[in-house]
């Protein structure tokens, strides 16, 4: 059963390829859905996938690509709606 959580990380997080390698991931763990930056410089991602694959991407959102600091992420569960494949926004 598929879940999808709306993600907003928060600290260091543009400037750095956070959204390339947020797609990189969110692909690698077969993700669907996008990231973009917000105007207050946190990044938001909406993923859908199987419950295991996205607990294991918000972990990998804690930390981010290598030249991220990521201070605080946000996590919230709503209805899956069926995104298809992963986008940059």
């Amino acid at each position: 059963m598929k879940k999808h959580f709306n993600i907003r990380v928060f600290g260091l997080v543009q400037g750095v390829w956070f959204r390339k390698n947020t797609k990189d991931q969110a692909v690698d763990f077969g993700l669907t859905g996008f990231v973009r930056n917000e105007k207050d410089g946190s990044v938001y991602i909406e993923a859908e996938g199987n419950p295991a694959e996205l607990l294991s991407f918000v972990e990998w959102c804690k930390v981010g690509p290598t030249r991220a600091a990521v201070e605080k992420v946000i996590v919230e569960e709503r209805e899956p709606i069926g995104m298809q494949a992963f986008h940059i926004q």
